[in-house]
């Protein structure tokens, strides 16, 4: 008996529609890749949220389609509903066979919901989506502090989240936790809430000690304007200034090698290059 070969099977080519979700830096323009702002100046719709009118006008410079996303939000409603409704609009075009780009300050992969979901949706639709990577708050700040997260390690926590589930956490390495100034608070524009901070400081107290030094940092999204940099301690963290879209950095607790591993490793403690720790900015 004759056997018919089968045609050999082909792989489902994407979609007409596509998406590209690309970052802007904190400061657009001096801190946009040239891959992202080619993104922005070719995409047949753009959206974008931005931080600051100055970014707005150059991302509507770049192409005058722009479409900002900020009317998704409601001022007293959860953050998630507005995440929803922005990945809604983003997905409309490209369904309808658009080139379609989304331009978000920093990096759009860091503390960006829709980011992510809409980039899940358009795949698990058969579209092509990719994101740009661009300068991330997180980078300034090990800029501006004068932080190498290679120096005693760094975790980086959501302050909510990081209360809510008890992360487990290493104070002999550095903490960074994101939007300290609502810590217990979902809807957006919410303002900062001091007993969500005074629960966080007493999270902290238990594992550095009430006097420990930690800093608010907040970058500055303008040029000639500097970052916000704040110093105080844990105990006074519930009584200082403090706006919303700031984050906090606990420096680590000194601690020593330990002699195990020393040995396991064939090294003793002369072998080390013990660097301090610097992370207060220049001048």
């Amino acid at each position: 008996m004759k056997l018919h070969k089968r045609p050999p099977t082909r792989s489902r080519s994407p979609r007409a529609g596509s998406l590209v979700i690309v970052g802007t830096g904190l400061r657009a323009a001096l801190q946009t890749t040239p891959e992202s702002q080619h993104e922005i100046s070719r995409a047949e719709r753009l959206f974008y949220l931005i931080s600051d009118p100055l970014s707005e006008r150059w991302i509507k410079s770049l192409n005058p389609r722009a479409q900002s996303l900020t009317s998704c939000y409601a001022r007293g409603r959860p953050r998630m509903a507005a995440y929803e409704r922005m990945v809604e609009r983003i997905l409309a075009p490209v369904r309808s066979g658009r080139r379609v780009c989304v331009a978000f300050y920093g990096h759009p992969g860091v503390f960006v919901f829709p980011s992510h979901a809409a980039i899940r949706q358009a795949r698990a639709e058969g579209f092509d989506a990719r994101m740009i990577p661009g300068v991330s708050s997180e980078d300034c700040l090990f800029s501006e502090l004068g932080l190498d997260p290679a120096r005693s390690g760094c975790q980086s926590y959501e302050a909510t989240d990081f209360l809510v589930y008890r992360r487990r956490f290493d104070p002999s390495s550095a903490l960074i936790l994101w939007q300290v100034g609502v810590v217990g608070n979902l809807n957006y524009g919410a303002r900062p809430i001091r007993s969500g901070l005074r629960v966080l400081a007493r999270r902290l107290a238990r594992a550095y000690g009430r006097r420990h030094e930690v800093v608010l940092f907040e970058a500055s999204v303008l040029p000639v304007l500097p970052s916000t940099i704040r110093s105080t301690t844990i105990e006074a963290l519930p009584f200082t200034k403090i706006t919303g879209g700031m984050t906090l950095f606990v420096p680590p607790r000194p601690h020593a090698p330990d002699s195990r591993g020393l040995r396991s490793l064939g090294l003793r403690p002369s072998d080390l290059v013990v660097v301090p720790e610097c992370w207060r900015p220049a001048g």
